[in-house]
């Protein structure tokens, strides 16, 4: 299985999680998306992401978002986007 990590920075969440879809592309397996630096999500963030699992879904690819904080997870449950993609500590 292949395996695709990338580190996710508040400030450029959207634009990355853009670059991570763009790497979806050819890819299988999982994609790893590390949150550990994001406190709070704003709309083009979640627009990136809701796109990412579009995608991800479309090819096949699991994405795993790892370190999500509890009130990011909370806004990501309130959008319904926490079933589309997996998370670990």
């Amino acid at each position: 299985m292949a395996r695709t990590a990338v580190n996710i920075e508040e400030a450029r969440a959207a634009p990355l999680l853009q670059e991570a879809g763009e790497r979806l592309d050819g890819a299988e397996g999982e994609a790893v998306l590390d949150f550990s630096a994001v406190r709070r999500v704003d709309a083009s963030t979640l627009r990136a992401l809701e796109e990412l699992a579009r995608m991800a879904e479309k090819k096949a690819v699991k994405v795993v978002l790892r370190g999500v904080d509890v009130d990011v997870y909370k806004v990501l449950k309130l959008v319904k986007l926490t079933r589309r993609f997996s998370f670990v500590s």
